[in-house]
């Protein structure tokens, strides 16, 4: 062939021949996907990479098995790249409801024999199981009775550990109360109602045994007659297995690649060392959709906060974006209204914020030092720490947070600070000088005149929690267990004597004031057993025990309380009887003191940003969700955040105009005595009921203690 030959034959008119070609199918294929990328490209929709080809972003064809990074996109060159909270959601957040049935012995006469009913019927098997001999004798006795128990397990618990446990009679039970009784050991699980099939118990999560804690039984048989049908076991409850979270990704965001890189970045700020010195992470990838999730020993007292700082760790950036996003956010934090908000981002990245962290403590806005302060202590600097403590001293709705981050700081220092809240407070009153109205040591040094004692119940208690939990064998608050009962604690404490009890989580008596005595003269009881009588004027304390088939039994002891306690228990008293006792005496004025039951700080406190009540605007901190566990409170299984309801909250701690949020009366000075001179109950509280429905009881009362309602009478 020729070169001409390769030449195009010319046309008449000069022009080349062009070969006419046939309209297919596959040809205007091509060309109406070309226009349609060509629009797409011209309204801004770009192209997206999926591995299998240009696809418009727009289309989100590959949302299941989207990248953190695929998903981020040009967020990741911004400051504020996306963080773990845009892709998943956690649960496990809420108390876990288990029920049992239980047997309660020890009763005076008032126990009775149960109806036929499921509950006997499963009360015998499992005494049988147990090879009692005579259960049916033994369900007869006037000294048992059947209970129904009734018990949540809170998120996070350890096997071992305990947790408080609730007990009732059935309906139409012929006892009449439960009042110096003994929960035997019963089994609690998971039961559900299944149509068809009744009612199923599931896996068996925790045993419960110990006390139960009801109403001192004084006053009109008819008005008891409910409250003594019920009780408390404080810290009866011991769980049988560990309770962690659970971390789910969202729908669109499901796949094995997406599981692993959430877990990794978790890891990385997160980990922990096993027994082997073996660097381990705390998050770890189960499916395509759950991650389980272990808490940080740092916030094992505070696992609101812990999920917080997860939802704002970063999940794609490397070291210069990370730079670039702290000094950023260092200009945040120098504004009040994101100052919370800021910290928490900066406490996500780590140990690196730190000097971006330490400048806020100089800032002019109280608000502004207490987040970065917050921050530095879970980041395990101490820096911040002054600003925690007058926190807790003077600021009600930043106290339990700074309490709860103090008790995290290991430094002797901090642990100086905690020792310091133990004590009242005294302030100078005088007027015209100038340091009225400000804390002072002892006598004012201008003035020279005595302060105002400023005292607070639940700051005393809550500073010696925050030890307690920081170091148990702090030789300030150290105590001595009580026949394996209860606790017993003496702290050296200036300012009026105060007597703290506990009906939550473990059963302890704190004294304010290691020389507390009982005033004369005396007649008080201790169960239905023991008395304690002392004549006027005397320094001893005669302490009887008469009952039925048995001599009687009698101690002198000094009116010394802690001697009065221990003489009491070693004749047969309970914690009941003990808390009894002492709010007998409290009643007929024998206590020198206020005696407190369960005060602690709580959230969801008003404060004024920005100035004082005229100037400032009035907000909310925190809610019940964002509780610090450090500081227990009263829950069932339909709060929010329960079990019911996981994770209602992607960030239950907010800060609320007021009026948004619970604001609770707690007078900060309930020591405060009565006109008649005698000491007020620390508990007594005018709080309105509707302010705080998640605290409130499962029984048809509604109240939080119902048994109690009779003992504050």
């Amino acid at each position: 062939m020729n070169s001409s030959q390769l030449l195009p034959r010319s046309h008449p008119g000069g022009q080349p021949n062009r070969k006419a070609v046939p309209s297919t199918p596959g040809r205007c294929l091509v060309l109406a996907t070309a226009c349609l990328m060509a629009t797409i490209g011209c309204r801004g929709g770009g192209l997206l990479n999926s591995g299998n080809g240009w696809w418009p972003n727009s289309w989100n064809w590959s949302s299941r098995s989207q990248s953190p990074g695929d998903a981020a996109g040009s967020k990741n060159s911004d400051a504020n790249p996306s963080s773990v909270g845009d892709y998943v959601s956690i649960s496990g957040l809420g108390m876990i409801t288990l029920e049992g049935v239980g047997l309660v012995t020890g009763l005076d006469g008032t126990g009775g024999d149960p109806k036929p009913s499921p509950f006997r019927m499963a009360l015998l098997k499992d005494i049988q199981r147990r090879d009692v001999p005579s259960p049916k004798a033994l369900l007869r006795s006037p000294r048992t009775a059947l209970v129904i128990v009734r018990a949540y397990l809170p998120p996070l618990i350890r096997k071992g550990e305990s947790f408080d446990v609730e007990v009732r009679l059935p309906p139409g039970s012929e006892a009449t109360s439960l009042n110096g009784g003994w929960l035997m050991e019963a089994d609690v699980s998971e039961r559900a109602l299944v149509p068809g099939e009744g009612v199923l118990s599931g896996h068996v999560f925790a045993r419960a045994k110990g006390h139960v804690l009801i109403s001192h039984g004084e006053g009109d048989i008819g008005e008891l007659a409910g409250v003594v049908r019920r009780g408390r076991v404080p810290g009866g409850g011991i769980s049988r297995r560990d309770r962690d979270l659970t971390v789910a990704l969202k729908n669109r965001y499901r796949s094995v690649r997406m599981a692993k890189r959430i877990a990794e970045r978790v890891g990385t700020r997160f980990y922990a060392y096993n027994r082997h010195g073996v660097r381990e992470p705390l998050a770890n990838p189960k499916t395509d959709r759950t991650i389980v999730l272990k808490v940080h020993p740092k916030y094992r007292d505070n696992f609101p906060r812990y999920l917080q700082v997860i939802r704002k760790i970063a999940m794609r950036e490397d070291d210069v974006q990370r730079q670039v996003r702290m000094q950023q956010l260092t200009g945040q934090l120098q504004k009040v209204e994101l100052s919370r908000e800021t910290s928490l981002a900066l406490e996500a990245i780590g140990p690196k914020a730190i000097p971006f962290l330490k400048p806020a403590l100089d800032h002019a806005d109280f608000e502004v030092r207490f987040h970065a302060a917050t921050a530095l202590a879970y980041l395990d600097d101490n820096s911040g720490a002054n600003v925690l403590a007058e926190a807790a001293r003077h600021e009600r709705a930043f106290r339990v947070y700074a309490l709860a981050a103090l008790s995290t700081l290991e430094d002797a220092p901090s642990q100086l600070l905690l020792r310091k809240l133990l004590k009242p407070l005294v302030i100078c009153d005088t007027d015209g000088c100038s340091h009225q109205g400000n804390p002072i040591e002892g006598p004012c040094p201008r003035c020279q005149a005595a302060g105002q004692l400023k005292q607070s119940a639940e700051l005393q208690y809550g500073a010696f929690r925050a030890l307690w939990t920081r170091d148990r064998l702090d030789p300030t608050i150290r105590g001595e267990k009580v026949r394996d009962l209860f606790t017993l604690h003496e702290v050296q404490a200036n300012g009026r004597p105060l007597i703290h009890l506990t009906q939550l989580q473990r059963p302890e008596i704190v004294l304010f004031g290691t020389d507390q005595k009982l005033r004369t003269p005396l007649a008080i009881q201790a169960g239905n057993h023991i008395w304690i009588n002392a004549q006027s004027g005397s320094p001893k304390v005669t302490i009887s025990r008469y009952q039925v088939g048995r001599p009687p039994v009698r101690r002198t002891v000094s009116t010394r309380i802690a001697d009065v306690i221990r003489t009491t228990v070693e004749l047969g008293a309970s914690y009941p009887d003990i808390i009894q006792m002492l709010v007998q005496a409290q009643r007929q004025q024998n206590v020198a003191g206020q005696i407190a039951i369960d005060s602690v700080p709580r959230t969801g406190r008003v404060f004024f940003r920005g100035g004082g009540p005229k100037t400032g605007t009035r907000t909310t901190l925190g809610s019940a969700k964002s509780t610090p566990n450090l500081f227990s409170t009263v829950q069932s299984s339909s709060a929010p955040g329960s079990a019911d309801n996981p994770d209602s909250s992607e960030d239950p701690e907010e800060l609320n105009p007021a009026g948004t949020g619970p604001e609770q009366d707690d007078p900060e000075n309930p020591s405060q005595e009565k006109a008649d001179g005698s000491a007020s109950l620390a508990d007594r509280r005018a709080t309105d009921q509707t302010s705080e429905p998640e605290t409130r009881s499962q029984d048809d009362s509604g109240s939080r203690f119902p048994f109690l309602e009779k003992l504050f009478r």
